[in-house]
């Protein structure tokens, strides 16, 4: 009897653990002295905290060198069509300089309870996005990555592809005007929309647990806003503000 109680309470416990609302990072750790968003120190900040995963943003240059960064242009400077040379000395906000994708991979391989939650950002052609998907997977797989990198993105080209290379990864929809029931048809494995995307349709996050999706929202940023995310009970929220989130979910 005692035996068949342990089991449970433990059964009790796991779930517990599964249902709790986890943290993502947007951009990293930024908000705080010495960061700044995509930079290194920023995932390693959020991993201090510590938190669920920590998000960043990858582009390829003209020449296939992928880079962090969000925005697509860097000065006047397309990424897509500009070779790495030329935007390399690139600093953020907390002098670093442009993180190369490689370099903050093995930054987080060190960093094993932290996942990498991967954006890859849109490209100005099919054939572009078809080439970054393909040597961001196999710089994934090379580093033996695939299972602390999660992917998402705007692009639903960019995800198909992610589904044919990489098809045990989690890979995540960000546009946020798809229903659930679609993109679980088309081999995603969660949706990653903005919060209020749910004003408009709070079903959507029960249909989606239906279907066996995950739910992340993005970026959430007031209490007021963190908490109805909590009360919909979506499984990630995307933040700037980790620190208080982290506090926030976990009463």
């Amino acid at each position: 009897m005692k035996m068949i109680l342990f089991i449970c309470l433990m059964a009790f416990h796991v779930l517990s653990s599964y249902s709790q609302t986890r943290i993502i990072a947007h951009r990293g750790f930024w908000n705080c002295d010495g960061s700044a968003q995509n930079s290194i120190t920023a995932l390693k900040k959020a991993s201090q905290i510590p938190v669920y995963g920590s998000e960043f943003d990858v582009l390829m240059t003209s020449d296939g060198t992928l880079v962090v960064n969000h925005d697509d242009v860097i000065g006047s400077d397309t990424i897509n069509l500009t070779p790495y040379a030329r935007i390399k000395e690139t600093k953020l906000n907390n002098g670093e300089t442009l993180p190369l994708l490689s370099d903050y991979l093995q930054a987080g391989k060190q960093l094993p309870e932290t996942q990498l939650i991967l954006e890859i950002k849109p490209h100005l052609t099919k054939e572009l996005e078809d080439r970054a998907v393909a040597a961001i997977v196999k710089m994934v797989n090379e580093m033996g990555l695939e299972k602390q990198v999660e992917y998402i993105s705007f692009s639903m080209n960019i995800c198909e592809q992610l589904v044919k290379l990489s098809p045990t990864s989690e890979i995540a929809y960000l546009k946020s005007d798809i229903a659930p029931s679609v993109i679980r048809e088309k081999g995603l494995t969660g949706i990653d929309y903005y919060y209020k995307v749910f004003d408009k349709h709070p079903e959507w996050v029960e249909e989606a647990h239906k279907v066996g999706l995950k739910v992340n929202v993005w970026t959430v940023n007031e209490t007021p806003d963190l908490q109805k995310m909590l009360d919909l009970k979506v499984d990630f929220i995307t933040t700037d503000h980790p620190v208080e989130a982290k506090e926030l979910a976990s009463k």
